[in-house]
């Protein structure tokens, strides 16, 4: 028999929440194999929980879970034989695993197969039947095909047939035959409820991009035309009369005095005598004068 460390024991009992004695155990039986272990546990948990299938179970825990958002909530009940396991660390965690599972399964309607009513199976093996697949084959390849669909549908509304979400090898009646080996008391879960936000509220279907382009509709039609602004009276600028430019003055041109030809006499020019200035005439003496020169 090979030394089994502790180091192992503890890994297959964090993988499986089976007893430190019977992780022992099952090492011990597949020579340290980890994952033989974790199925010789499975088949003890099976035995352990058939031994233990007769059992009342009257004690236990009601556990709830609310979907992130708030839309989506499960009540559960989750039976045991004594209080003392209802308290128990490990129930706990199994019943709020088991919430959580429900949540997330939503066309599980029943806890097992057999819960399923007899009208339900018949219905479901109706719908089978008329599948248009069928209508070629024989009647007892037919039977056998139909209840092979049906048992596969059964399973999909049936809580304990369900792949466990945090370890799809299992299914979640092996997670509860595994808890019943590790606390030594039979477990069952007995009832629960599913709430969806607005489930059985008939809810008004409307086509939201009408609905969209209704509305944008409307709000043109109500919101106000915006006033137009009146344009303002355009003002004439200022003509910038241009500066004056002042012609400049074109110098009269100079008299061309002919030259006198060669061996031409050179004409006289006639000077008219000035003026002459008129000798004034001598004053008469007034005879006030005479009078006094006398």
């Amino acid at each position: 028999m090979a030394d089994i460390p502790a180091k192992l024991v503890k890994e297959l009992r964090d993988k499986t929440n089976a007893g430190f004695g019977d992780c022992k155990k099952a090492l011990e039986a597949t020579d340290g194999d980890i994952e033989k272990a974790m199925e010789w546990l499975r088949q003890k948990g099976i035995t352990s929980a058939e031994k233990k299938a007769g059992k009342i179970t009257a004690e236990g825990l009601v556990g709830s879970y609310i979907h992130t958002g708030g839309r989506v909530g499960v009540l559960v009940e989750v039976n045991c034989q004594t209080d003392f396991v209802a308290r128990n660390e490990a129930f706990q965690a199994l019943v709020k695993d088991i919430a959580m599972q429900i949540a997330a399964c939503p066309n599980v309607e029943y806890v097992k197969v057999e819960d399923i009513p007899t009208d339900v199976v018949e219905k479901e093996k109706s719908i089978e039947m008329g599948r248009d697949d069928l209508g070629n084959k024989p009647d007892n390849v037919r039977e056998k095909i139909v209840a092979g669909r049906i048992e596969k549908r059964l399973k999909e509304l049936s809580l304990l047939e369900q792949p466990y979400i945090k370890d799809q090898s299992i299914t979640v009646a092996e997670l509860v035959k595994q808890k019943i080996a590790g606390l030594g008391e039979n477990i069952q879960v007995r009832r629960f409820v599913r709430f969806v936000m607005g489930e059985g509220i008939e809810k008004e279907e409307s086509d939201f991009a009408a609905e969209v382009a209704a509305q944008t509709g409307t709000a043109e039609a109500v919101a106000p035309t915006p006033e137009v602004e009146a344009a303002a009276p355009e003002v004439a600028e200022p003509e910038v009369a241009a500066p004056a430019v002042a012609e400049p003055e074109v110098a009269a041109e100079p008299e061309v005095v002919a030259e006198p030809e060669a061996g031409a006499e050179p004409e006289a020019v006639e000077t008219k005598p000035e003026p002459k200035a008129e000798a004034k005439a001598p004053k008469s003496e007034s005879k006030k004068d005479k009078k006094k020169k006398k």
